[in-house]
């Protein structure tokens, strides 16, 4: 690895606002953390492999619409904003296995607040909420694979 790939990685982290990043090169180990960046003293998450879910059954065409009175899904989640993924990567609800989840439901958070982990490509990326609110659910479960643009939460805003 010469100066300008460091270069380089060192203006992504700071345009992507990453604290650290590591690459391994078989027994070669770089690691990269901008300065003020706080060093934790537990250990990431381990590797996950990612695999498909099997395709959601199809419901016949005669599904039963749902009782009236009941409140439907799009009315329950009404004034309701999504944190969104802002890349493909493995989703983790804390720092580690043995530490709570950054937030849960009824939590309020700030735009400044880590709401979770997603590791992409062996890096460990800290989202924020962006928003500020209060935690309504939690839309997907720890160690599993998200898209870009999926719903990770749901808050109601301020």
């Amino acid at each position: 690895m010469d100066i300008d790939e460091i270069k380089t990685l060192t203006d992504l982290m700071v345009e992507n606002d990453l604290t650290e990043i590591v690459i391994r090169d078989g027994e070669k180990r770089i690691l990269l953390r901008r300065r003020g960046a706080q060093v934790e003293q537990t250990p990431l998450p381990p590797m996950m492999t990612m695999t498909q879910a099997p395709a959601p059954a199809v419901a016949p065409t005669g599904a039963a619409a749902p009782a009236p009175g009941t409140p439907s899904g799009s009315a329950a989640e009404a004034g309701l904003e999504a944190i969104e993924s802002p890349m493909v990567g493995t989703y983790y609800t804390a720092s580690d296995p043995e530490s709570p989840p950054f937030v849960k439901p009824g939590d309020h958070v700030t735009p400044d607040t880590v709401v979770c982990i997603i590791e992409a490509m062996k890096v460990f990326n800290e989202i924020k909420a962006e928003k500020s609110g209060t935690i309504v659910s939690v839309e997907v479960t720890n160690a599993s694979a998200v898209e870009f643009g999926q719903a990770l939460m749901k808050i109601r805003p301020d």
